[in-house]
């Protein structure tokens, strides 16, 4: 077991501490009915004097029905600044990017679905893997998101942020949904929760055929199936979910600047028509909850098997033609692993109240074990594999515990102290035994919110708080060149939430967030590595803003600046680094037959090397969507993606490649175009 028993001491003396000013509370009719938590909604109102930070904050259902997604993990840019995008097929995880961050496939960004954590340590293809591939939009209930490690509830890859994602328990009706459009896309949903017992089941049947644009066809053939079972509420009640997700896809890699610009290929185009991949995932896991008239009570248990086997080329034949002179089998690599994982969380709120002030103290606890068995890199040509470059037996564990208590010293002022204990036990067995080993790491992490409302429409936010990510166990154990195992970050933000006019609420926050290691991605690699301390700021601003019944704005900027601390002779820039984002909305809410969207999102200019010469485009995507009601049951809706056809990129890198037929290694930009213009028609019907 990981040993925690170095950090009771502290969590014993917050229990002693918090427990001796307790006393009997009142009624709950003397209080909030819910414990804290703040909401936007689709009408832009907020729960006043709930939120720990001026940059948390949930996404309703509502928003999330109106926005046209392309693909099931732009579900998250309705987080403020967060962008979603994609370098290869559409059964891979997504790229995201935040607060100065390329998070790569979900490294420092958290994410959870229905308390199920989704991130995947010492993931084959890299740290924090969060593929998001499996959700069914129309079965999401909402999106409860934090930023920063302000929040003694988040843990391993939460540094930039989290996401907590929730199902719904039942559906108004049950409905049938068919999605066709061009490059043979095909899909349909089949869902319902039919009351059984004393609860209800939820079920959700999705497929899903696509080849797009690509010259190469992606054949992206997607199963996906949720089965729940629910009784009572989220805040009192139980819930069971089985999950069964299988994907296929044929990659276009990002590609060569040069390879367009010479006419080679096009820019959907591809120099491996055999990457991509081939992916599962089945869970269990149940949620418990139980509300007193002064206690909140959750707890959540989940089981997941997953696979995948990934097939990449990002350098042609630049590895091959240096090792013989010639491209026989070029420089494709497969990447795979076979993962078995477990964990648990639970969490005990108290409201109380110390002489004239309230408290509310919560206790948690979170454990989780993966073992992979195997996870390895292969040298493949055509899927073929022809060399073990290693091969890895994984097995991960940790636990963690958390205390948290929020005390109101006056009417307009509040506090929120919090520590966090997490520890981690590695083991490897490889198939050299200089890779082979076991590690083990713990770091206390507190966390402190001071909140000042200085009159009802108006909250003032500071925080600073502690986080951490975790390093790929196989980096832990190495003998040569070990990495920590925990790698701390320090963040402080302040920020205003104000509610200028009724349904207009507008947020700002300045923030920072210091890392004593950076991840880096590799792009000839598909990795990641350890690298120097890193230093980041910026701002972040967002309106929600409700004109009428009928109208709706939304919109979100976000500037921040990212820079190695310790001087490079190649330079202090962070490869990849988001800088600038904005994303816009305006909403038409069905209260008549027509209902619209648009969204305007622009992915702004980013360092692609370390003395930041060479920059990548900025771009601009605007997406539409129009309803309209046939019947009460029965809707018609068109989604145009990329309205404008921009000729925009998805994503670019800058390394060394060398295609079939040149004589040496070219540094280029290498590219993933954003889809063209595209259109796709939806045909809903709603049962009785």
């Amino acid at each position: 077991m990981p040993r925690l028993w170095k950090l009771l001491p502290l969590l014993l003396a917050w229990v002693l501490v918090t427990k001796s000013n307790a006393i009997e509370a009142p009624a709950i009719a003397e209080r909030p009915s819910e414990l804290p938590s703040i909401e936007i909604r689709s009408t832009a109102q907020t729960l006043m004097g709930m939120g720990g930070a001026a940059s948390e904050g949930i996404v309703s259902a509502q928003r999330l029905a109106a926005m046209p997604l392309m693909r099931p993990g732009e579900v998250l840019e309705m987080v403020p600044g967060l962008i979603v995008t994609q370098h290869a097929g559409d059964g891979k995880a997504n790229q995201y990017f935040l607060r100065g961050f390329n998070l790569d496939h979900g490294t420092d960004f958290a994410t959870y679905l229905d308390g199920m954590p989704l991130n995947m340590p010492s993931h084959a293809h890299g740290q924090g893997y969060t593929d998001l591939n499996f959700l069914i939009p129309e079965l999401m209930e909402s999106i409860q998101y934090r930023k920063g490690p302000y929040s003694a509830e988040e843990g391993d890859f939460s540094s930039a942020g989290a996401a907590r994602i929730h199902s719904v328990r039942t559906l108004e009706n049950s409905m049938t949904q068919f999605t066709l459009g061009p490059g043979g896309y095909q899909r349909g949903l089949l869902a319902g929760s039919p009351a059984l017992g004393a609860g209800h089941l939820l079920y959700g049947l999705e497929f899903l055929n696509n080849n797009g644009p690509w010259l190469v066809p992606e054949k992206n053939r997607k199963l996906n199936a949720m089965l729940r079972y629910s009784e009572g509420s989220a805040l009192n009640g139980f819930s069971v979910s089985g999950m069964a997700y299988n994907n296929t896809w044929t990659s276009t890699d990002q590609i060569p600047q040069r390879a367009i610009e010479q006419g080679l290929i096009s820019r959907f185009g591809s120099l491996d028509p055999t990457a991509g991949g081939i992916t599962s995932r089945y869970s269990l896991s149940g949620e418990w909850a139980a509300k007193t008239s002064t206690s909140q009570t959750r707890a959540n248990v989940w089981l997941l098997q997953s696979s995948l086997d990934l097939w990449s080329n990002f350098a042609y034949c630049l590895a091959d033609i240096q090792a013989h002179n010639n491209c026989n089998t070029g420089d494709q690599f497969k990447q795979t692993e076979r993962r078995l994982a477990g964990g648990f969380a639970a969490s005990h709120s108290l409201l109380s109240t110390w002489g004239q002030r309230d408290l509310i103290h919560t206790f948690g606890v979170q454990g989780r074990q993966d073992q992979l068995s195997p996870v390895g890199l292969y040298n493949t040509s055509q899927r073929v594999t022809w060399n073990t470059v290693r091969e890895d037996q994984i097995n991960q564990r940790s636990l963690s515990v958390w205390a948290e208590t929020e005390i109101r010293w006056t009417e307009a002022l509040r506090t929120i102290t919090g520590l966090r204990g997490d520890s981690f036990d590695f083991h490897v067995k490889a198939n050299l035994p200089t890779l082979s080993g076991q590690q083990s790491a713990q770091m206390v992490t507190p966390k402190l919110a001071l909140i000042w409302s200085p009159m009802k429409s108006n909250e003032l936010y500071l925080n600073y708080g502690q986080g951490f990510h975790s390093n790929d166990a196989r980096g832990t154990v190495i003998s040569a060149a070990p990495v920590a195992g925990l790698v701390r970050t320090v963040g402080q933000e302040i920020g205003i939430r104000s509610e200028v006019m009724p349904g207009w609420q507008s947020t700002l926050a300045l923030w920072q967030l210091d890392s004593a290691s950076e991840l880096l991605f590799v792009g000839d690699a598909g990795t990641t590595q350890a690298s120097r301390p890193s230093t980041r700021f910026g701002v972040e601003w967002t309106q929600a803003y409700k004109l009428n019944r009928q109208w709706a704005l939304d919109a979100d900027l976000a500037w921040s600046h990212a820079r190695f601390k310790n001087f490079g002779a190649e330079g202090n820039f962070i490869p990849g680094a988001i800088t600038t984002t904005a994303n816009l909305g305006l909403r038409f809410e069905p209260v008549s037959p027509w209902s619209g969207a648009l969204r305007l999102r622009y992915f702004g200019p980013r360092p692609l090397t370390e003395d930041g010469s060479i920059q990548s485009a900025a771009s601009w995507l605007l997406n539409l969507r129009v309803g309209y009601k046939v019947s009460p049951r029965t809707q018609w809706s068109l989604d145009v993606y990329n309205l404008l056809n921009s000729p925009a990129n998805d994503i670019e890198y800058w390394y060394a490649s060398q295609m079939r037929g040149e004589a040496r290694a070219v540094l280029d930009r290498h590219v993933h175009p954003a889809e063209p213009r595209v259109a796709r028609l939806t045909l809903t019907h709603r049962f009785e």
